[in-house]
């Protein structure tokens, strides 16, 4: 496994935004521009309006907040964002089969990148990917070398735990390894605390936690994450010659739910934060940075840890993910194109959209230069990441509709419809029909 120990190398970019339309990306808007300091300039009078269709409802006020102050800059400019969670993909499909692409959508990145190839704007020579972060970049990139996305924030991918209930437990650091793990939870339970807050309702949470056992099975085979995606995708590799796999990531999912909240199947992501936050729960899975805003807006005096998932009997594989993992594509034939294309390089480059991520969305910054956001996680990912390598953003590597099938099939294993010997096949075959664009 790669240690990544550069900060630069750690931002990701993670949930969700809107992005707009794009016609021939390479080229300045034609009537209008940004000058050296972001500032946008040029033709104010003529009326436009740019349509994002985005997927993170937890940035609504972050979004409308860059939406007015825009408005300053370029009073014809309006932006009219919509927002959806639930079914998001298949309703983008749906416009995008419809010849109704939004001029600013989300994607994942990675290998969606090349998905949506057709229809995203050429970025490649704007300010806005100069701005980037070489890491955050490089996620953003497609296969023959052009950047067709644009980061919203930087990611991080952990644990979460509760720090006054790990104290009032007795336990004075989070476990590490597998027998630690097991260690924590009897004396949790001894105080009456319930150990596991999750949101297995959600498909998407079930990739965050399954990564880490990725990058842990690929470090035991001695490859990179990517290159053991690639043989399960090809279908050369087989779930059960990886015991990480095999047995510690199903048998984690197993302790979870056993010494977890109830109808973890009817826990959504907003119920399992409301669960962590009010006490109700020791340690949240799946989740990551963008939770901590929503944390303290419940509990404001709230003192959570960070940490990497014990998944083997090997502390070193207990480690922080960090990557960018989102993109929002600005759809290249829009009529607007241009003026998105101004937009965005406003926000990346001007003093305003450099303290927007980090004060108003409070964010890890995808972009250079840029302040980290005053809060606990991003603060103790930076210390972490001084010692301690960063894991592979392994879900990056198969897509998202590989992903969704994947949830799926981990909500009928916790449901009792399948067994573990059941699934398996079936998550290898998803992986071979699903998890890559070719």
């Amino acid at each position: 496994m790669k240690k990544k120990r550069v900060w630069a190398g750690f931002f990701s970019l993670a949930l969700v935004m809107g992005l707009l339309s794009g016609c021939g990306g390479n080229n300045t808007a034609s009537n209008g521009g940004t000058n050296s300091e972001g500032t946008a300039t040029g033709d104010n009078s003529k009326p436009v309006t740019i349509y994002m269709f985005t997927a993170s409802p937890e940035y609504t006020d972050a979004f409308n907040t860059y939406i007015s102050e825009y408005k300053k800059v370029k009073p014809n400019v309006t932006i009219n964002l919509e927002i959806m969670q639930a079914d998001y993909n298949t309703v983008l499909k749906s416009k995008i089969a419809a010849g109704s692409t939004p001029d600013v959508f989300q994607t994942t990145a990675g290998g969606d990148i090349d998905t949506f190839a057709d229809y995203s704007a050429d970025l490649t020579n704007e300010p806005l990917a100069s701005a980037m972060t070489d890491a955050v970049r490089s996620n953003m990139t497609s296969s023959d070398g052009k950047v067709l996305g644009l980061p919203i924030k930087g990611n991080l991918f952990t644990l979460i735990y509760n720090k006054k209930l790990f104290a009032d437990a007795g336990i004075e650091s989070f476990p590490k390894t597998t027998a630690e793990l097991d260690e924590a939870i009897t004396k949790l339970e001894a105080k009456g605390i319930t150990p596991f807050a999750n949101a297995y309702k959600e498909w998407w949470v079930w990739k965050h936690i399954f990564q880490h056992y990725v990058d842990a099975a690929a470090k035991d085979a001695g490859m990179e994450p990517k290159d053991l995606v690639s043989k399960f995708i090809s279908g050369e590799a087989k779930i059960k010659d990886y015991p990480v796999l095999y047995d510690n990531f199903f048998s984690f999912i197993d302790t979870t739910v056993a010494h977890g909240t109830d109808k973890p199947l009817e826990r959504d992501s907003n119920a399992e934060v409301s669960d962590f936050a009010l006490g109700k729960a020791a340690i949240m899975t799946g989740k990551g940075a963008w939770d901590e805003e929503a944390i303290k807006k419940i509990t404001p005096d709230f003192e959570l840890g960070i940490a990497g998932y014990p998944v083997s009997d090997d502390a070193a594989d207990s480690f922080i993910i960090t990557g960018a993992d989102q993109a929002l594509r600005i759809n290249k034939d829009s009529k607007v194109v241009n003026e998105t294309i101004e937009f965005f390089n406003w926000l990346y480059t001007s003093d305003y959209g450099k303290n927007w991520f980090s004060e108003v969305a409070k964010v890890i910054p995808p972009i250079k230069d840029a302040p980290l956001p005053d809060l606990d996680m991003p603060k103790q990912m930076e210390e972490i990441l001084k010692t301690e390598p960063s894991g592979d953003l392994s879900v990056n590597y198969s897509l998202d509709t590989f992903h969704q099938k994947f949830g799926e099939l981990m909500q009928a294993y916790i449901g009792g419809n399948k067994t573990k010997d059941q699934v398996i096949p079936e998550i290898e075959q998803a992986w071979v029909q699903l998890g890559s664009a070719q």
